[in-house]
């Protein structure tokens, strides 16, 4: 397997690198962020190993850019900055993995094993649409017969599961775990609200209807029938 080190800590790197290469892999060590990126886009790796805080490009915006950049080679943050919003933040540009110093090299190993075994990362639709309705999920734009529609961020997720889910019935509880990641009932209307404010943005100003409530089942997103 061939591993790309970014970390400008020469003991760390060191550290990692000699566990990866009597693990019988090989690496790549870069200490500098833009050096990291033009050598990611450029060569294939199995895995990316990288640290936050590292000079000519922060981890964070390297990252960023690999995926902007189409590439899908496996990340794993390896760094001192552990916070949850910190390791939410790594996630959300594009991290697969978040692994905080210090560590044990036994975890790093096992981890980067875990990313490798991982299948390809297939294309995804950036863009869903039903009937008139599309969401671009990239801009985070909604429009209807081409007026832009503003969402917030939870109704956007709560029109990304259902538009997902073309003429499915998604049930009260289903939503309550893919939208608020509830695995329970909080005993309040906080889906029937959300539902209630997004037909009236996505429907009321329409002449068709797409969202549907089903008495005592569940909602429903699909074209006119």
């Amino acid at each position: 397997m061939r591993i790309l080190v970014v970390e400008d800590d020469k003991k760390t790197a060191d550290y990692a690198v000699k566990g990866f290469s009597e693990a019988g892999h090989t690496c790549d060590v870069i200490v500098d962020g833009r050096d990291a990126l033009f050598q990611a886009t450029r060569s294939p790796y199995d895995v990316v190993v990288v640290d936050r805080m590292i000079p000519g490009l922060d981890g964070l915006s390297m990252v960023k850019a690999l995926r902007a950049a189409n590439v899908k080679v496996p990340v794993l943050f390896l760094t001192s900055i552990g916070g949850v919003d910190d390791r939410v933040e790594g996630l959300e540009a594009g991290g697969d993995d978040y692994l905080v110093k210090p560590f044990a090299f036994s975890e790093l190993l096992a981890r980067v094993h875990a990313l490798a075994r991982r299948p390809p990362v297939q294309d995804q639709k950036t863009v869903l649409q039903v009937a008139d309705l599309e969401l671009d999920l990239v801009k985070r734009l909604v429009t209807r017969q081409g007026q832009a529609i503003d969402l917030q961020p939870r109704e956007f997720r709560l029109l990304e599961i259902l538009m997902r889910n073309e003429g499915r019935v998604l049930t009260r509880t289903m939503l309550l775990e893919r939208v608020w990641d509830l695995h329970f009932d909080p005993k309040t209307s906080v889906v029937e609200t959300h539902i209630s404010r997004l037909r009236a943005k996505i429907d009321k100003p329409f002449e068709a209807q797409l969202l549907h409530t089903l008495r005592n089942t569940g909602y429903s997103l699909h074209a006119p029938r």
